[in-house]
């Protein structure tokens, strides 16, 4: 009798307690873009990210309040200890913390350790992963890791995971070790903070699951994968073995939003709900009414073509003010960008006419009108690879990237021989060839209105342009195997250090996180000292330079930085937009007594 109540209460939305059955606090809301899937050593999405971030944690995290940002111990259990020359790093994993149930750990509770994040690590390394994510790895030049995975790929034997390197150790059950070649003053930002590509994953899942592991994640994090019906909708439930952990935040004294949800939360236990929903719905007028029909608890980044009716002027509009909605505005470290494929030949290489193309089409296009029109007023545009709320990004650079001359643009055009040649209305290649440009997008109306703008952009200056629509995870393995030609992505910081976004540009990174593949020794160059420097105003410099190469090649139209919007039903509170990381959902709660019935 015992457990047919308990399954009558999972079917009614309820679950027990001390004092009877008490409602399910269930967040539901919608992803724009479907997932790829659930392994954080083969993931670069940020949809995908935002769900491993539930379920995996990082020796180190940051906290949800602090602006600026700060970092603090989740795993670690304590501060890291680092050498004076900023090369090595110890770290204490706190005792006791286990992952989640799972049948590849047959009955056991199963706590994770030092060794499981050196594990973690050489996943990445292993060219059998195919980890977009490696190159974060590689940049810190961990003594031993790098060697070991060319050795790999030299001989073609599986990767050695028993083989103990210099640069990654388990000093005892309890200290993790890394040592770098050279000096890595944001190695804990860069490597160990970040639940949704950096957490501790274990051995016997990998194992147990082998080619499935995509879909089988199992963390020490709060939340569990209950359901996926790909590219549909993912059910999520509270960790039942999740240990005891409670809100803690340091908000900024003027910050009155913060400080306002740190008075309500202080001392909860977390997470603070059961159970989340996410629903794939690409179009964004069905994500939109659902919504407004309460059939979502919370909308995140506002559709720009509804932003006049939820926030006209940067305000909550009043008739869901009266509903009581609350709205978060954030300007995002973020960049929206347009990657020209650098080994496509009509778009690609670093011939003077090729730059030409690139520099014309970037020209051509007026991205005050996409802020206007497509976005709503909601971004401002960018001049560089650079974010805001990150190092490296000065509000007051100004590059040819923020150009609008279409008249500049022909003139380039016509001096490098991309002219009509056989009178068809449409400009050729110098070799009289076609010139054709292919840009992948895909299907939701904030691509169509961009690619329209794209088109007429092109058009006006004699460029023929043709769509390609697919879907995201179609778009992204065609730009991780080289073969596009131009598309448009964005990208989010994952830190406040700004080097990350600028990984987009270097040479050994092709590929992966440099999806257009660019090569220039001298940006490597910058790139590589930029890594070794403490923050100061010589690094600062190295961006400034960094920054003038990336505007003066092209490989990337930069677009502009996004305004965030998101808005709470009345029975959410506690949102708060994280900057460099994605997990949130354990620090909201849901009121069922203000939930309508649905």
């Amino acid at each position: 009798m015992k457990h047919l109540l308990a399954a009558l209460a999972v079917c009614l939305g309820l679950h027990a307690s001390a004092h009877g059955a008490e409602p399910v606090k269930t967040l539901r809301y919608a992803f724009k873009v479907a997932e790829t899937g659930f392994d954080p050593a083969r993931l670069s999405d940020i949809y995908s990210r935002t769900l491993t971030s539930h379920i995996f944690e990082s020796l180190y995290t940051y906290d949800p309040l602090a602006r600026p940002t700060r970092i603090v111990p989740l795993i670690a259990a304590g501060e890291p200890e680092i050498s004076a020359d900023y090369k090595t790093f110890t770290v204490k994993v706190t005792p006791g913390i286990y992952f989640a149930d799972d049948p590849a750990f047959k009955g056991r509770k199963r706590e994770v350790t030092a060794q499981d994040f050196v594990y973690s690590v050489k996943r990445f390394a292993d060219p059998a992963t195919n980890s977009q994510g490696w190159s974060s790895y590689e940049d810190q030049g961990i003594v031993g890791l790098n060697e070991l995975r060319e050795q790999v790929l030299k001989t073609k034997k599986p990767f050695p995971y028993d083989t103990e390197i210099a640069g990654l150790k388990a000093l005892d059950r309890y200290t993790l070790q890394i040592k770098t070649h050279e000096p890595r003053p944001r190695l804990v930002e860069s490597i160990l903070a970040g639940n949704d590509l950096y957490g501790a994953v274990a051995r016997e899942v990998v194992e147990f699951y082998g080619d499935r592991i995509m879909e089988h994640p199992v963390g020490t994090g709060p939340f569990v994968l209950k359901e996926w019906r790909r590219s549909s909708q993912i059910v999520f439930e509270r960790n039942p073995t999740y240990r005891e952990r409670h809100y803690e935040a340091t908000p900024a004294p003027g910050d009155k939003e913060a400080q306002a949800i740190y008075a309500k939360f202080k001392g909860r236990r977390i997470p603070m709900i059961d159970r989340v929903v996410v629903d794939i719905i690409v179009e964004t007028q069905p994500r939109w009414l659902a919504f407004l029909n309460n059939e979502h608890d919370f909308i995140e980044r506002m559709p720009e073509e509804f932003i006049t009716q939820a926030a006209p002027g940067g305000k909550l509009a009043p008739n869901l003010a009266k509903r009581g909605m609350r709205a978060v505005f954030t300007l995002s470290p973020d960049v929206t960008l347009t990657c020209f494929n650098m080994d496509d030949p009509i778009v690609g290489g670093m011939a003077p006419a090729k730059i030409a193309l690139r520099r014309a089409m970037s020209l051509a296009y007026d991205v005050n009108r996409e802020i206007q029109l497509a976005r709503r007023g909601q971004a401002i545009p960018a001049q560089a690879p650079s974010m805001p709320n990150t190092s490296g990004y000065d509000p007051a650079f100004k590059s040819e990237m923020g150009d609008y001359d279409p008249a500049r643009a022909k003139a380039l055009l016509d001096m490098y021989g991309y002219v009509d040649k056989d009178g068809d209305g449409w400009r050729d290649m110098p070799d009289g060839s076609p010139l054709v440009i292919v840009r992948n997008t895909e299907p939701n109306s904030l691509n169509r209105s961009i690619d329209e703008l794209w088109d007429k952009a092109l058009r006006t200056v004699g460029i023929r342009m043709e769509i390609k629509i697919q879907q995201w995870p179609e778009n992204l393995r065609a730009a991780q195997a080289g073969t596009f030609q131009v598309w448009p992505f964005g990208s989010m910081a994952s830190q406040p250090d700004g080097q990350g976004l600028l990984q987009r540009y270097y040479g050994p990174a092709g590929g992966t996180a440099n999806m257009a593949r660019f090569k220039d020794a001298r940006f490597d160059a910058l790139y590589d000292r930029m890594q070794a420097l403490p923050d100061g105003p010589e690094r600062e410099a190295l961006f400034k330079e960094a920054k003038r190469i990336a505007v003066a090649y092209m490989p990337y139209k930069v677009h502009v930085h996004r305004i965030v919007t998101d808005i709470e039903q009345p029975w959410m509170s506690g949102f708060y937009r994280p900057l460099f990381w994605q997990d949130f959902w354990q620090f909201v709660d849901i009121d069922p007594a203000k939930q309508p019935v649905r």
